[in-house]
């Protein structure tokens, strides 16, 4: 694979993403002789949620999310080599998810990757999940430039990073305890909305009242970029046990509750983000994750990153949530920019805790 960036063909790169509960294959394309130069463009991506199968359990079952991810990979390769109008001798690289995720999950698009690699003779490359998150942005209609600070809301994960340039990270801050992602659904479960709750919350809460419950804003005030979330949780819990205890959860309360929870994570969200832009002195942000799709969060950080003449750039809203074309994404731009060589040998493992700074 040695100068398989900078050959004459372009390098087409197939992504497959399994680390929770979304299933994802994509292929992105890195133009011909674009080395450092070119952005990668998407060919096709299919995803599969499993959002159905996992309401019932209130949760991700991590037993039966991996044997879900196996039935659905291969039609999802399937179907994006179909969208692509292109064949399997196509691809050039089989890129997979590596980790941070669920173990299980992880070794089965591993598995199905190196499998894929082995079959087709081509190599493969082990990806950060979290990279692709940050690196989606790249795939928009309004691309980001480095450097840039990067607001990482996905799931269990709430950073602050600044982005110098591909696997030139450096960790601001990030959550001592609960995520921003988990205290949506945390809250939400406590509000009986079910799975998945971040954006059964948004929905509420867009028919409450943001001030309605005086709620903590955790670290807001503690002059770092680190946030804490637990405190909340039980703040938005001792709260509904007062509604009820007064018989005074009505359909009104539980949305105000819900607006006034939203607005206490969205305003920790902001101020750190922008806090980070001024220590910096960048005037770039990227908000990447599921999380980075809430319309209040986008509403606000727009407008007061406007009246101080900073740019945000999101991923666009079909690739905030896990998929595999973020993966593709990653591991082409890290190929573009020569810091990877896939692995022809095959022998895999995966990390299901992995620290983004240690790429």
């Amino acid at each position: 694979m040695s100068g398989v960036v900078s050959g004459p063909a372009p390098l087409r790169v197939l992504g497959i993403e399994s680390s929770c509960d979304e299933t994802g294959v994509a292929l992105v394309e890195l133009p011909e002789g674009s080395a450092g130069v070119a952005p990668p463009r998407l060919l096709a991506h299919a995803l599969h949620s499993q959002i159905d199968m996992h309401q019932a359990y209130g949760g991700v079952v991590p037993e039966l999310a991996s044997r879900d991810h196996i039935r659905r990979v291969v039609p999802l390769a399937r179907e994006v080599l179909s969208q692509s109008g292109l064949g399997l001798d196509a691809i050039d690289v089989v890129a997979y998810t590596r980790g941070p995720g669920l173990a299980g999950a992880l070794l089965v698009g591993t598995g199905v990757a190196c499998a894929l690699g082995l079959a087709l003779q081509r190599p493969v490359l082990g990806v950060h999940h979290l990279e692709g998150h940050l690196l989606s942005p790249f795939l928009s209609a309004d691309p980001p430039e480095f450097p840039f600070i990067a607001l990482l809301v996905s799931g269990g994960h709430t950073q602050l990073m600044r982005v110098e340039g591909v696997g030139r990270y450096e960790q601001l801050g990030e959550t001592i305890d609960d995520a921003a992602g988990e205290a949506f659904d945390k809250t939400a479960k406590m509000l009986g909305l079910g799975y998945p709750g971040g954006p059964a919350l948004a929905r509420l809460a867009e028919q409450g009242r943001a001030d309605a419950f005086a709620l903590p804003r955790p670290l807001l005030r503690a002059g770092n970029l680190d946030f804490s979330f637990a405190g909340l949780k039980t703040a938005v819990r001792t709260q509904l046990l007062k509604l009820e205890a007064a018989q005074a959860l009505t359909e009104a309360a539980r949305a105000d509750l819900a607006a006034s929870t939203q607005a206490a994570i969205v305003e920790v969200l902001v101020a750190k983000s922008l806090a980070a832009l001024k220590g910096s002195g960048l005037r770039r942000l990227v908000v990447a994750g599921g999380v980075g799709a809430n319309r209040s969060l986008r509403q606000q950080l727009d407008a007061a990153c406007q009246r101080r003449g900073v740019r945000v750039h999101y991923p666009e809203l079909h690739l905030c949530t896990d998929n595999g074309a973020m993966i593709a994404l990653a591991a082409a731009m890290r190929l573009q920019a020569g810091l990877a060589q896939p692995s022809e040998a095959y022998a895999f493992d995966v990390q299901p805790r992995w620290e983004l700074t240690q790429r």
